[in-house]
This record gives structure tokens, C-alpha cells and sequence, in this order.
């Protein structure tokens, strides 16, 4: 579909007309002439207006809490409303200072349901054998938190190459002899790569791990950035600006490029890939809140110090699951013991068979 560019007056919001003789836009109303430059940076300083605008409402839009046990900061609209903290279960407390926020420009809204979570959940814990005895308890499923994370999604155009070295090995017989014939080539691919909604989370915390594990996020998911589809979750604040990610982008991309042109070198025996080249001739960076729905455990210890919690991740539009679980000493013990009283008494039976 064709779109077309219509320039309006900054003075009095007229249509402006382009006068050929002067080589400028006019106004018929209130007579005023602008160059398509001062146009153009106008409309550039009203899009980055409307932007600052957006980051205000959405700032004053939220509320800040953290916790004062576990340090865990999070922010969620005013609607939403919670009394606990979602690491460690402790009482949070409420601010309403938020600082440091800008309003993203894309979201995958949560697709699965709480109770569905709670279910797949269950349905995966079930099949491990050695969990804690309290671990299927209502308290726990309560503990189930969405959570928006903060990425930055990027596109990119890039010219990539490769050179490697090749090597093709023939074997035959003759006589009584054997011969082996090594080739060793110089390999060299090189082409224009795109690359689409790479995803890298936009925190430096432990956190990054865990996000990592349960990507990717489909591509027609995204949808622009709407308020509403924050009410009643809480969100994490970013602490990585997209200049500091850069080189961690490029690497990734990097070794998706040398892996796709090191597929197109075929024929050989062996390739060794000895060094790769990625330049970026383009790139776009969204600022954007994905869902996650988090859970945690905590086993106790004989001392507040020798608590563990472990924390469990799903992807809050497809479902797949990062985690660790927790193991019952006494449950594997007794399954250690029942594998030694098994393996003593068939020895018994072995032996006294052996001695009729």
C-alpha cells in the first residue's frame, strides 16, 4: 500500500501547498513560507515531544515497590496491589517515587492463564520423584507472580564472512597397501545476513540466566505498548541501557551468522572455521515488556541463614519452563537404601544359589 507524506503548517495547522517559483511550502491562510528542513525538523521535535509526553503518564501511572529483605524492585500501576514479595515472601512496602522509567514501545500481553500456570506447573513437578514432601501445598501455587521483564528487541541488517579451512580425506586399497589422500582448501563465504527479534534482556542481574531460559518469544506477538495490559502484574525496572548491549547483541549475531555461512561450505571431510567478520549496516532497538510468570520456593534450614530459595520461570506466552527443583534427603535416602537392600539381597541369592 502507498502512503503519502502531507506537510501541515506549524503556525495555524493549515495544509501547506509548495510553491514552485520560491521552492518553498506556503500557507493560503496565514501567509507563512517553511523549507522542507524546517519541516521536517519540526515534525522531529514534535514526535520527540510526544514521546517525552508518553514517558510522563506512564511514570506517573506507576508505583514503585521493593522489599526490604531481599532488596527485590519491581514497579506495577496503581492498580495493582500485592502484599508480599515474590523471591522471598516477605512483606513489601510502596513507593511513590518512581525514577529512571521510559515507556516501552512494544509488549507481549500474557497469553496463560494463573491457574493455568499453576497446573502446567504441577503437571512437570509431579514426574520428579524427589521432591520435598510440602512442596504441592495451595500456599505454594499462591506464590504464582506475573511478572513483565524489561528486553530490548533488536533488528539488524549485516554484511558477514568467514574463513576456514577445509579438508576432504579419500581412503583406498591397493595391493597390500593402504592409502589415505588429505586435501586441505582455503574456504572463504561472505553475504548479507537479516536478522529479526533478537531478545536480550535489559538487566544485570541474575535474573539475565533465567530469562534466557525460557526464550524465545513468538514474532507476531508483539503488539505496541498499551497501558491496560499492565493492570494487575508487576513489571521489572531496566538497568541496562541499549549502548552497553550493543557488543553482547553483535556476538550473538555474530555466531548465528558463522554458524548459517559455515552451513553453506559443503563437501568437506572437516571445516575448520578460523576466524569470522559481522558488520552492522543497520540496525532498530524496541525498548519492550515480555511476560514471565515467576515462582519461588523456599526450604527451610535450622537457620535463617541456610534457607534456599529456588526460583522457577515460565514463559508467559508459550509455556516453557526454567527451574531447578529442590531434593528430599530423607525420600533419597530411602530410595538409596531400597537400591542397597535390593542389591544385597539379589548377592544373597546369587551366593546361595552358587553354594546348592
Amino acid at each position: 500500500m502507498e502512503t503519502t507524506l502531507t506537510y501541515k503548517c506549524p503556525n495555524c495547522d493549515a495544509g501547506l501547498l509548495f510553491d514552485a517559483d520560491k521552492q518553498l511550502f506556503s500557507c493560503e491562510f496565514c501567509l507563512s513560507e517553511f523549507s522542507e528542513e524546517e519541516l521536517l525538523a519540526q515534525k522531529a521535535h514534535e514526535k520527540a515531544e510526544k514521546a517525552a509526553k508518553a514517558n510522563e503518564d506512564f511514570t506517573a501511572s506507576m508505583n514503585e515497590y521493593f522489599c526490604p529483605s531481599c532488596g527485590a524492585e519491581v514497579v506495577a500501576d496503581k492498580n495493582t496491589v500485592s502484599a508480599f514479595c515474590y523471591y522471598c515472601h516477605n512483606p513489601i512496602v510502596l513507593s511513590d517515587k518512581v525514577s529512571g522509567l521510559h515507556c516501552p514501545a512494544k509488549i507481549i500481553p500474557f497469553k496463560l492463564s494463573k491457574a493455568e500456570v499453576g497446573a502446567e506447573f504441577l503437571r512437570y513437578a509431579k514426574k520428579k520423584k524427589f521432591l520435598p514432601r510440602n512442596y504441592f501445598t495451595d500456599a505454594v501455587m499462591e506464590n504464582i507472580t506475573g511478572v513483565y521483564y524489561p528486553f530490548y528487541i533488536t533488528d539488524a541488517d549485516t554484511d558477514s564472512s568467514i574463513n576456514a579451512v577445509g579438508k576432504t580425506v579419500r581412503s583406498w586399497r591397493q595391493g597390500d597397501y593402504r592409502y589415505t589422500e588429505t586435501k586441505t582448501y582455503a574456504v572463504y563465504r561472505r553475504g548479507n545476513i537479516h536478522f529479526e527479534d533478537i531478545a536480550t534482556s535489559a538487566i544485570s542481574t541474575e535474573d539475565k540466566a533465567m530469562l534466557e531460559g525460557i526464550l524465545p518469544f513468538p514474532k507476531d506477538a508483539y503488539i505496541d505498548f498499551s497501558m491496560p495490559y499492565l493492570q494487575g502484574f508487576f513489571s521489572k525496572k531496566k538497568d541496562i541501557e541499549r549502548e552497553a548491549l550493543q557488543n553482547e547483541v553483535k556476538g550473538r549475531m555474530q555466531g548465528y551468522a558463522t554458524t548459517l555461512l559455515r552451513g553453506t561450505a559443503t563437501g568437506y571431510s572437516s571445516l575448520d572455521v578460523q576466524n569470522s567478520q559481522l558488520g552492522i549496516l543497520s540496525s532498530h532497538w524496541e525498548y519492550s515488556l515480555l511476560p514471565v510468570w515467576i515462582l519461588t520456593y523456599t526450604r527451610r534450614g535450622k537457620t535463617k541463614d541456610k534457607d534456599k530459595t529456588y526460583l522457577y520461570a515460565m514463559n508467559g506466552h508459550t509455556g516453557k519452563f526454567y527451574g531447578e527443583f529442590p531434593v528430599s534427603i530423607p525420600k533419597l535416602l530411602l530410595a538409596s537404601l531400597g537400591v542397597f537392600l535390593g542389591a544385597a539381597a539379589l548377592a544373597f541369592l546369587l551366593g546361595f544359589l552358587f553354594f546348592l
